[in-house]
């Protein structure tokens, strides 16, 4: 998929079909992505120097900053790999690695599609204080939240997925006014298109999930123990 059709605008994000309907599905290289079950195979090099340079948004990270293995995963809120990777196997990794002070964790946004922009925006902003950004702690709950409940609001069976969304957030605290108020701030929706397009442009991700870690990159859902094995190895 090319970056023009990635990045979302706001005419997308607050209207139309592509918000009030979606399937689970999503581009080639992202549905190529499946669970490993043994230590995963490198797509390749990355500069793991230029990759921690933080952007324009605050990093989103658990995690010791001087822990040894760096990991930096970026995904998209509406990827069911996505969703498996943190409902079955994020929890153990954490346990294992994030918890102990071997690994650090980020995550950075690369949504495929409007809905899950608008997921980001809301999971990047306070909900009481939609101007203010989310601490890690609130955007780590706020994903593992989205994720665990994600086809009842990306595809709910009414096919409203705005007003899916928007009932979900709410266990949040968003009330509608806030939600309103997350999703027409044009700075953050800027900010999270140029992740996107850095990512996109100088480390080649074109898939979710893709892990950068310690100079490498995979692309694919992990399992506990195939993350674990390549955890090890390094």
């Amino acid at each position: 998929m090319l970056l023009n059709d990635i990045t979302t605008t706001r005419r997308a994000l607050l209207g139309g079909a592509a918000v009030t309907s979606l399937g689970l599905s999503l581009p080639l290289g992202a549905t190529e992505a499946f669970a490993q079950e043994e230590k995963p195979e490198s797509q390749g090099d990355v500069d793991m120097a230029a990759v921690l340079k933080p952007g324009t948004l605050p990093e989103m990270f658990l995690g010791k900053e001087d822990a040894p293995i760096k990991i930096v995963e970026y995904f998209s809120l509406t990827c069911p790999h996505c969703a498996h990777f943190h409902t079955t196997s994020f929890d153990g990794i954490k346990q294992k690695y994030v918890d102990s002070g071997k690994a650090q964790f980020i995550l950075r946004e690369f949504p495929f599609d409007p809905v899950a922009t608008a997921a980001f925006m809301l999971a990047r902003s306070n909900p009481q204080k939609p101007e203010e950004l989310a601490t890690s702690e609130q955007y780590f709950a706020m994903v593992a939240m989205l994720f665990e409940q994600q086809r009842s609001w990306a595809a709910p069976a009414d096919k409203d997925v705005r007003n899916a969304l928007l009932q979900t957030v709410k266990i949040a605290g968003y009330t509608q006014q806030t939600f309103e108020a997350c999703l027409t701030n044009q700075k953050l929706l800027d900010e999270i298109n140029a992740v996107v397009k850095r990512a996109s442009d100088e480390f080649g991700v074109n898939a979710t999930p893709t892990f950068l870690i310690n100079g490498k990159k995979y692309s694919g859902d992990m399992s506990v123990e195939s993350m674990s094995s390549l955890l090890d190895s390094i």
